[in-house]
């Protein structure tokens, strides 16, 4: 039964509801004190999709409320379940303060997590691309933008006909795809001729308006127009950038300041190859199912995630151009010809996946360990550099100067972050002793409030000279200040006579 909002439902049902309203296509985890609760369908599909148990207590409109709900603390777990199966998920936190409100606590979505929009380190394959694109056509060119939101990748192409890009999505392997509601409508192969993979997320014609989406891409580049980013006469994928944006903003409400730029991928520029072809040369799937049987699991010997990634785009779009790929091969000439291979790999190794550490910083989602491997990643630079530039090869050389150093946000990350923080912010103990002396004075307190009570006293006996001064402490006035009757003569104005206590 989908329920409706009425007044013969609680304050707080009718305030679930106002919330649903705006997300009906999404699971919406309502935040209840310390677990985020589903009701009616929604409670229903999540109960089977997570097998956990669905329940129904209490009633809102004279029937009982259908219901289940996961723990805050482990809610990144039952979201990678959810998000693997394609669901999207609205959170929904309490903002307001329980002790002022009159009524339900103020709630609202202050997070929403699709299967293309994911940052999460737990959520995201580490070899693998996590993609959202979507897809305009006018008079039967299509127009195809996609965004790699977890590195700030973003890029628009456009394809000649249906078949070049279904070829393109095959290629890419988006796993979310946002296409205009009427062309859904009108071609019924968009929602039939892409694997359960790929969630197709439906958005109104007016988000792919071509004036809206050059604002909205000039705005968020800080540019007057897009001619710099080579989209001249690309209206339909200009068109698609623009919606996507428009998606990606609705859903993080926050600001995408690791979102600079948008680069053009022309299809003359690689080798163009269909879906069956890509399938058939087993690339990065085998029609065995076994990931080592491919191209990329037998190439893949690369020290970190972002290289694995790397190398899965360049197997995935061959490209034409010889000048490049002679750079290339120079480059991998030179680099075994010095014997730097096993250098630069022991220094690469353990590196972490700075690409995806710096988005989420970015985006203000990183966690005391990303800061912390960060900071790992920022102390290997020099030696990585210094190995880079003893190899002979114009595009090695190009490489070591782009590295940089970056030795003050090194020296800023060494100072404030301990060795081996905790998992999650809210676990405390995150920031160095030494780095803020306030926080070190509070975690003295808190560490040692009896030896801090006796220095307190100690030192305003001596400030005042009141040699009977002592620290008390009860209920109704919690820690107090005690001083006898013939010594209040010698009180300082900052202290405020609270209660007179007998034999004081």
């Amino acid at each position: 039964m989908k329920a409706e909002v009425s007044s013969v439902h609680t304050p707080m049902m009718r305030q679930y509801f106002g919330i649903k309203s705006d997300y009906p296509d999404m699971l919406v985890f309502y935040r209840m004190g310390d677990f985020y609760e589903l009701f009616y369908d929604d409670a229903k599909r999540a109960a089977s999709l997570l097998d956990i148990t669905l329940t129904a207590r209490g009633k809102s409109g004279g029937n009982a409320i259908p219901m289940c709900g996961v723990p805050y603390h482990a809610v990144e777990g039952y979201l990678a379940k959810l998000v693997r199966k394609g669901e999207s998920v609205a959170i929904c936190e309490q903002i307001g303060d329980p002790a002022t409100s009159k009524g339900p606590v103020e709630r609202k979505v202050t997070r929403i997590v699709t299967p293309g929009t994911l940052t999460d380190e737990a959520l995201l394959s580490a070899h693998r691309d996590n993609l959202v694109a979507a897809v305009f056509e006018s008079g039967g060119v299509f127009g195809l933008a996609w965004l790699d939101l977890s590195a700030g990748r973003f890029r628009l192409t456009e394809a000649p006909n249906r078949e070049s890009l279904f070829g393109e999505i095959e290629r890419l392997r988006p796993a979310e795809l946002i296409v205009d509601e009427d062309l859904v409508d009108k071609d019924h192969l968009f929602n039939t001729s892409f694997s359960d993979r790929i969630r197709i997320t439906r958005r109104p014609p007016w988000h792919f308006e071509l004036d809206s989406s050059t604002r909205l891409l000039c705005g968020q580049f800080g540019t007057r127009d897009l001619t710099g980013f080579g989209c001249e006469g690309l209206s339909r994928g200009i068109a698609a950038a623009g919606a996507l944006l428009q998606y990606i903003n609705d859903t993080q409400k926050a600001a995408l300041p690791h979102l600079q730029s948008i680069q053009v991928e022309l299809r003359d520029d690689a080798v163009i190859m269909d879906g069956p072809t890509r399938r058939n040369l087993e690339l990065e799937e085998s029609l065995s199912g076994h990931h080592q049987h491919t191209l990329a699991g037998v190439m893949d010997r690369c020290q970190t995630a972002m290289g694995s990634r790397l190398l899965r785009r360049w197997l995935q779009r061959p490209l034409r151009d010889a000048a490049v790929l002679n750079s290339r091969y120079q480059a991998l000439d030179a680099v075994i010809v010095s014997s730097s291979v096993d250098t630069v790999q022991k220094t690469l190794d353990g590196i972490g996946d700075v690409e995806r550490i710096l988005s989420r910083v970015a985006l203000r989602s990183a966690r005391p360990r990303d800061l912390r491997q960060l900071c790992v990643a920022l102390s290997r630079l020099p030696e990585l550099q210094g190995q880079l530039r003893r190899i002979d090869a114009p595009l090695i050389s190009q490489l070591a100067e782009q590295i940089g150093e970056h030795r003050a946000q090194k020296h800023l990350l060494e100072k404030a972050i301990i060795d081996n923080p905790p998992m999650l912010i809210r676990d405390g103990g995150v920031i160095a002793p030494g780095y803020d002396d306030e926080l070190d004075d509070l975690r003295a307190i808190a560490e040692n409030a009896d030896q801090y009570l006796v220095n307190l006293e100690l030192s305003e006996r001596e400030r005042t000279g009141i040699a009977t001064l002592k620290i008390g402490y009860n209920r109704v006035h919690g820690y107090y200040i005690e001083i006898s009757k013939m010594q209040a003569g010698k009180a300082p104005v900052e202290y405020v006579r609270r209660q007179t206590l007998k034999g004081a």
